[in-house]
């Protein structure tokens, strides 16, 4: 080996000898440490969100020239196609100057006052979602509520998509449920407008004589689609776990965690109608769970009755029995072309929505600078 390799390998060997290992160094510094990890990681989500803001702001811009040249001109798509030719050579380094991309910005910029983008969550909503919105939605008010429910849960475009067709807007706090009664507020409020009615499980492939454990089986197999479909916050714990309750065991369908309410989720499957006394069998899992596996800081288990079908007077008086918190809903594996016209919408405000709002994990902008 040479002097000059001789000499790379020392200073290695003393460079890495004059890194202390972490057990030399004081208690404190992993808290140190992760302090430090979670500033970098906010400051990250605040930069990101950022771009996409000034982004977003600028788009608009760009499509309100669009739109004020075009009512005083009356020019049409040459120009448009030229304006694009121009801006990419102008900044070639600048993505999202394409002539399908500058019409995104014009109705944009038709759809949206100048008030209303600068504000939350618009302004901090990616590009490629806001065109999801536009493609997808014509009403103003249900395009805010989605871009609220898309920042705060970081959906991808994929599944805010997903979200639109099976019509979340109409489903969200539908399930019927005794949450009011049994939570405290602002939890109950919160968990109410999660619970949905019917929950959509498009993904399955169900066979015309399902029975409740297909449909185990088949939520198992497409478990993070089913998770998406919860909600936020959900982990899952597992299947038919057993139940040791003195001796006689009992194995409920599944079992979920929610970090965000730190509460178990006992759901239930049943591929028949709503019956009154399932519940005391769901009432029996979720008081068991809360003994065998809840920890020191966890909340009272919440349950999930998934029915094919139910009445919902039915369950209402049925629920008023209880004293622990659970929602009764039904499953579908694709929606009606209508919701009943007597379903009362009880969406949160975009200001309730907001207030709920996590720094969610932004998805990375295909358009970005």
């Amino acid at each position: 080996m040479n002097s000059k390799n001789d000499a790379l390998i020392s200073n290695d060997v003393v460079r890495i000898s004059n890194t202390p290992t972490i057990a030399g160094l004081s208690s404190w510094y992993p808290t140190l440490l992760d302090s430090f990890s979670n500033h970098v990681a906010q400051g990250q989500r605040h930069a990101q969100q950022a771009v996409n803001q000034e982004l977003v702001v600028t788009y608009w811009h760009v499509g309100h020239d669009i739109l004020d040249r075009q009512s005083e001109q009356g020019w049409g798509s040459k120009v448009m196609d030229r304006l694009s030719t121009d801006l990419r050579e102008r900044f070639p380094g600048i993505k999202g100057f394409s002539p399908r991309n500058l019409k995104y910005m014009r109705s944009f910029a038709a759809t949206r006052s100048a008030t209303a983008i600068v504000q939350a969550p618009l302004a901090q909503l990616p590009w490629y979602l806001h065109i999801a919105l536009l493609e997808k939605l014509d009403d103003e008010s249900t395009r805010n509520w989605f871009a609220a429910m898309a920042l705060s849960e970081g959906w991808s475009r994929n599944h805010l998509v997903r979200q639109i067709e099976t019509r979340l807007h109409e489903r969200s706090g539908q399930a019927v449920s005794d949450f009011e009664a049994t939570l405290p507020s602002p939890t109950s409020a919160f968990v109410h407008n999660a619970a949905k009615d019917p929950y959509v499980f498009d993904f399955l492939e169900m066979t015309e004589s399902h029975n409740e454990r297909e449909l185990e089986d088949q939520l198992m197999h497409q478990v993070e689609r089913f998770l998406l479909e919860l909600g936020r916050g959900f982990a899952f714990v597992g299947r038919q776990l057993r139940l040791d309750v003195t001796g006689d065991e009992f194995f409920p369908d599944l079992i979920f965690y929610n970090f965000i309410l730190r509460r178990f989720v006992v759901v239930e499957l049943k591929a028949t109608k709503f019956e009154p006394g399932h519940l005391g069998q769901l009432g029996m899992y979720m008081s068991a769970v809360d003994d065998l596996f809840a920890q020191p800081g966890d909340e009272p288990t919440i349950g999930l009755l998934l029915c094919k079908t139910k009445n919902s007077v039915v369950a209402e008086y049925a629920l008023r029995g209880f004293s622990s918190p659970i929602s009764v809903a039904e499953w579908a594996t694709e929606l009606k072309d209508s919701l009943p016209e007597d379903v009362s919408r009880s969406l949160p405000s975009i200001v309730e929505l907001e207030a709920e709002l996590a720094d969610a994990e932004l998805n990375k902008d295909d358009h970005s600078w």
